[in-house]
């Protein structure tokens, strides 16, 4: 076959400080920087699923037409400028024809400041050009919000089973076999769709342990003859539109196996809705228990700063949880990575070993949060230049321009001038800091770090601190969810948190 193939990656927390801009699609953010054309081929040896799609095409004798590949870290909404560029290039070559099918990676989570569902926007036009018969098959993230839109245009949807997205190129490469089925069945596939009737919080969403683990676990033996895939996206719980939440679906040239699988695995999900509660520490109760904690570990205690983790919206600047280690005497902790250049630029034009004066951080608006105004030491600099050798962009090179480490008190803190989720322990090392050597360490993310950093924690522990992104959903001040939605495992449906009128 001939297949057109593109990328279009934003998890849009639509309570966030900060949008994604076009600058921040060109830079990634912790995703590979955009690519177009046969720069796009390059990702082959990516863990992204457009590399796992071209590995299993190229492998089947398939000749792709590449054309964009763009993804940026989780923030508040995509601009209209950005989305219709990127997306205007995608649906341009799908005008220009010569293909005999699409591939798209796809995060599923993406609104924009013109549009609720900007994955189903895409589908869209790309369907009104190809017809209804050309298959369009997609790629999806595990925190898709997926919606009736982006089931109607697309042939098929398959989602990542990983949190951590360890899988995300064996995604891709799942794709790459559906797009095929398909073509050799000359039949659309049937489906079955479940709306899950609860939110989850993102950090109760890890299948390391259950009961993502459990429910994953379901969902693989489910796949089986004549079931053709069966998907699980717990969603993204901080996206302020009707359609947000856990959805499961199945596939199948069968409508009545379709059926069975997404209902063995929905009423799983339901019967255990309390499993999905998350329990979180203050930033006293995490800073005294890691610490108390550390006095004889033989690894690193890992607390996890959810509230501020960039790959959910946070801006990577709180000082919530680096205030409660200076006011409870933790010695030999790290934090990272502070997103501030200002701090970053001071520290390069002061050198190592010299003290500098900044407010550290502290620009989120969130109420609780504010700079760090004190006297730091610079011990290390670098350009920002390393590379990901942590499971899941491995291989990658990545860019946070200018870093410091800036040390105050008995606490170590990795300063950067881009903005990314500490999800590999070389962000800690790009700045001096070898994580591996600390008694306590303190990561801006929420899951993903788990890949790296687990084999070398002592525990893990969660804290709640003042952040932009509520880890537990019934925090934010939601408006236009669906009525019926609960806005935690257990909680209250959303309508009847709505105020009486009159």
């Amino acid at each position: 076959m001939k297949i057109l193939i593109a990328g279009f990656q934003h998890e849009t927390n639509t309570f966030a400080p900060t949008k994604a801009s076009y600058k921040s699609f060109i830079q990634g953010e912790g995703f590979p920087p955009l690519a177009r054309g046969l720069d796009v081929m390059a990702l082959r040896d990516v863990n992204v699923p457009i590399g796992g799609f071209i590995k299993a095409a190229e492998a089947n004798g398939h000749e792709l037409t590449p054309v964009i590949w763009a993804g940026a870290s989780a923030s508040a909404h995509v601009t209209t400028d950005a989305f219709e560029r990127i997306g205007g290039e995608i649906i341009d070559a799908v005008r220009q024809g010569g293909f005999d099918a699409i591939y798209l990676d796809l995060h599923g989570a993406m609104v924009t400041e013109h549009l609720d569902d900007g994955e189903g926007e895409i589908l869209e036009r790309v369907r009104q050009i190809v017809g209804d018969r050309m298959p369009v098959v997609v790629s999806l993230d595990l925190h898709a919000n997926v919606t009736a839109r982006m089931f109607r245009h697309a042939s098929a949807l398959v989602a990542y089973r990983t949190y951590p997205h360890v899988d995300m190129a064996e995604t891709g490469e799942r794709a790459a076999r559906i797009l095929e089925r398909l073509v050799s069945e000359g039949r659309p596939l049937q489906r079955a769709a479940r709306r899950v009737p609860f939110l989850i919080p993102v950090n109760g969403m890890c299948t390391l342990v259950a009961p993502a683990s459990d429910v994953y676990g379901l969902l693989e033996g489910l796949e089986e003859e004549p079931v053709v895939s069966v998907s699980f996206a717990p969603g993204f719980p901080a996206a302020d539109f009707p359609e947000c939440g856990p959805t499961i679906w199945a596939y199948s040239f069968s409508q009545e196996a379709a059926e069975r699988a997404a209902d063995a695995l929905f009423e799983k999900l339901v019967a255990e809705e309390a499993r999905w509660d998350v329990p979180f520490l203050s930033p006293d109760e995490a800073a005294l228990e890691a610490i108390r904690l550390s006095r004889t570990a033989h690894k690193p205690v890992i607390i996890a700063d959810t509230q501020d983790n960039p790959g959910v919206g946070g801006d990577s600047n709180t000082m919530g949880m680096v205030r409660a280690l200076l006011k409870n005497g933790a010695t030999d902790a790290a934090v990272g990575l502070i997103w501030d250049a200002d701090a970053a630029a001071a520290a390069h034009r002061a050198g190592v070993g010299a003290r500098i004066s900044v407010a550290l951080g502290g620009r989120s608006a969130v109420r609780g949060d504010a700079p760090l105004e004190a006297v730091f030491e610079v011990e290390h600099l670098s350009d920002g230049r390393f590379r990901f050798d942590g499971p899941m962009l491995n291989g990658m090179q990545g860019e946070l321009g200018p870093v410091a480490c800036l040390r105050i008190e008995g606490v170590r803190i990795a300063v950067s001038s881009v903005k990314m989720q500490v999800f590999d322990r070389n962000l800690f090392r790009v700045a001096g800091i070898e994580p591996e050597r600390m008694k306590i360490l303190v990561n801006k993310s929420s899951v993903h770090f788990r890949a790296d950093f687990e084999a070398i924690a002592e525990t893990i522990l969660v804290a709640k601190a003042p952040g932009p992104m509520a880890a537990d959903p019934a925090d934010l001040p939601w408006e236009r969810l669906d009525p019926d939605m609960r806005v935690r495992p257990l909680g209250a449906a959303f309508h009847s948190l709505q105020p009486v009128e009159g």
